[in-house]
C-alpha cells in the first residue's frame, strides 16, 4: 500500500492552508464591500462572524480529511457508517473544485496580464477613460483572456507536478512570504501619501453611523457572506490538507492560524487601498472596477506609480496563484485518491480545466451573447453563483451534519479527532450552536443569495424548492434507510 505524501512542517500547512484561503476574494471583494459598508464598523462585523461561522466549519472540514486521511473524493466513503450514502457529498465537493477554477483561472490571468501591462507602461500618461478602455479591451480580446488563462494553469500544474513537498509546499512558502513582503511595501508607499490619515481614520476607527446610513442590514448579510465565502468552505478545499498533516496538533488552533493569515492579507490591503484612494479622491467603494479601473488611475497620479502598480498585480497574482496552486492539489488528489499516478492525474486534470475554463474565458468576447442570469450577465457570472451560492452554502451544511448528525460521522468522532493533539480544544459545550444555530445560519445566507440575485422572493422560490428537493430528499432517504437497518438489527440481536 502506497504511503501517503505529508507537509514537511506545521508551517507548510498552515502557509499552504492559508494560501487556499486568500484569494481574490481578500483584495478584489473586502475593500469595496468594506467602502460600502462604512469602513472600521463593517471590519469589525466581519471578524465577529469569521469565527462564529467560518471557524467551526473549518476545524470540521480538517478533521474529516485527517480522519480519513484522503481528499473530499474518498473521505466520506471512509467516515460514513455502513449501509449509508453520505459518500454522494463527494460531488458537491468534486464539482465544486472544478466549478471554482473554470472561472478562478481566468481571473488570476487578468492579473498577470496586467502585472505585465504595469511593467511595460501601458498605463502611463493615459486618461481615465483610456485607462478603463484597456480593462473592456482586455475582455473583449480571446487572444489575451485565453493566452493568460493557459498561461496560469500551466503554472498551476507544473508546481502540483512536483509533488507535495517539493512543489506545493515550497512554492507556496516562497509565495506566501513574497505575498507578504510586497503587502507591507505598499502599505509604507501608501501610509505616507498625502492625505492617507483620511482613509486610515475611514478604515481603522469604527462609524456606526456611517453604516446605519448604508442599511444595518446589508451590512450585516454582507459581513456573513464575506466571512463564509473568504475561506471557500463546504466543497473540500481545505480537507485535503488536513489528510496531510499528523495528529500532534489540535485543530482549532491551527484552524485559527488560517484564519489568522487570512484576514491578515484582506487587513493589509484595506491599509494599501484606503489611503491611497483617498489621497487621490476617488471612490474605495467602487465595485469590482476598483482593481482594473480605479487603482491603475491611482498609480497614474503617484511618483514612481508604475513601480508601485507592479508590486501590486504582482501581489494580486501571488494571491490568485496561492488559491489556484491549492485547488489544483485538491483536484489532483481527487484522481490519485482513485487510484491515479500524480503524473497521469496532473496531465488528465491540465487538460480537463483548460477545457472547462473555455467558456468563461471566451464568455466575455465571443460568448458574451449568453446571459445566463439576465441582461447583462456573463459565463462567469453564473459559474460564480453556483459555486458562491449554492454548492459553497450547501457543502458546509452537509459537513456541519455530517459531523454533529448521530445517523452521519458524528459528534464524538469529530470531537475526538478535532480535539487530537497539543494545542486549542474545540469546546464540547458549542455543541447546540454547530448542530442547530449554525446550520439555521447557513440555510439564511443560502437564501438570501438567491433574494438578491432574483432581485425578490417570489422569483427566488422556485429554484430555491428545487435545490433542496435535490439536496434533501437524498439525506430523509438515508435517514429512514438508517433508522430501518438500525432497528432490523436491535430485532434480529433480540432474537
Amino acid at each position: 500500500m502506497k504511503t501517503r505524501e505529508k507537509f514537511s512542517s506545521r508551517l507548510g500547512f498552515i502557509l499552504i492552508s492559508a494560501g487556499c484561503a486568500v484569494g481574490l476574494g481578500n483584495v478584489w471583494r473586502f475593500p469595496y464591500i468594506t467602502g460600502q459598508y462604512g469602513g472600521a464598523a463593517f471590519v469589525l462585523l466581519y471578524l465577529l462572524f469569521l469565527m462564529l461561522l467560518g471557524l467551526p466549519i473549518m476545524v470540521m472540514e480538517f478533521s474529516v480529511g485527517r480522519a480519513s486521511m484522503k481528499s473530499a473524493a474518498k473521505s466520506f466513503d471512509v467516515l460514513e457508517p455502513k449501509k449509508t450514502k453520505w459518500h454522494f457529498i463527494k460531488y458537491v465537493a468534486i464539482g465544486g473544485n472544478y466549478m471554482l477554477m473554470m472561472f478562478y483561472t481566468t481571473v488570476g490571468g487578468w492579473m498577470l496580464n496586467y502585472c505585465l501591462k504595469m511593467i511595460s507602461g501601458t498605463f502611463e500618461n493615459q486618461s481615465t477613460e483610456a485607462v478603463g478602455q484597456i480593462f473592456h479591451d482586455m475582455l473583449a480580446s480571446p487572444a489575451q483572456n485565453l493566452f493568460w488563462m493557459v498561461v496560469i494553469t500551466m503554472i498551476g500544474f507544473l508546481v502540483c507536478s512536483k509533488g507535495l513537498q517539493n512543489g506545493v509546499e515550497k512554492i507556496s512558502k516562497y509565495m506566501m512570504s513574497c505575498l507578504f513582503i510586497v503587502m507591507l511595501i505598499l502599505v509604507i508607499r501608501a501610509v505616507t501619501l498625502p492625505d492617507a490619515v483620511e482613509g486610515l481614520t475611514f478604515y481603522l476607527v469604527p462609524d456606526f453611523g456611517k453604516m446605519m446610513e448604508n442599511g444595518l442590514w446589508d451590512a450585516i448579510f454582507a459581513a456573513m457572506s464575506q466571512a463564509f465565502f473568504t475561506l471557500s468552505l463546504g466543497i473540500g478545499a481545505l480537507a485535503i490538507f488536513g489528510s496531510y498533516i499528523g495528529k500532534d496538533r489540535s485543530l482549532l488552533g491551527e484552524s485559527l492560524n488560517v484564519c489568522i493569515l487570512d484576514t491578515l492579507v484582506a487587513f493589509i490591503a484595506g491599509l494599501i487601498i484606503f489611503p491611497s484612494c483617498f489621497s487621490f479622491g476617488v471612490d474605495a467603494g467602487s465595485g469590482p472596477g476598483l482593481v482594473f479601473v480605479t487603482l491603475p488611475n491611482v498609480f497614474n497620479a503617484m511618483a514612481q506609480g508604475r513601480l508601485w502598480g507592479t508590486l501590486f498585480f504582482l501581489f494580486m497574482s501571488f494571491a490568485a496563484l496561492t488559491t489556484i496552486i491549492a485547488v489544483f492539489e485538491n483536484i489532483v488528489a481527487f484522481a490519485m485518491d482513485s487510484g491515479w499516478s500524480r503524473k497521469k492525474a496532473v496531465w488528465v486534470n491540465f487538460f480537463a480545466i483548460l477545457i472547462l475554463s473555455l467558456p468563461c474565458a471566451l464568455g466575455f468576447n465571443i460568448l458574451s451573447f449568453l446571459q445566463p442570469l439576465g441582461e447583462g450577465t456573463t459565463i462567469q457570472d453564473l459559474e460564480d453563483f453556483i459555486v458562491s451560492s449554492n454548492l459553497l452554502p450547501l457543502g458546509s451544511l452537509l459537513y456541519l451534519l455530517f459531523c454533529t448528525f448521530r445517523y452521519g460521522w458524528g459528534w464524538k468522532n469529530f470531537l475526538g479527532e478535532a480535539n487530537t493533539g497539543k494545542g486549542l480544544k474545540f469546546p464540547s459545550w458549542i455543541r447546540g450552536y454547530v448542530s442547530f444555530i449554525l446550520p439555521v445560519i447557513v440555510i439564511f445566507i443560502f437564501f438570501q443569495g438567491y433574494i438578491e440575485k432574483f432581485s425578490t422572493p417570489w422569483n427566488a422560490i422556485l429554484p430555491i424548492v428545487l435545490i433542496l428537493f435535490i439536496i434533501f430528499i437524498p439525506i430523509h432517504a438515508w435517514i429512514i434507510q438508517h433508522k430501518k437497518s438500525s432497528n432490523s438489527a436491535k430485532n434480529d440481536s433480540l432474537k
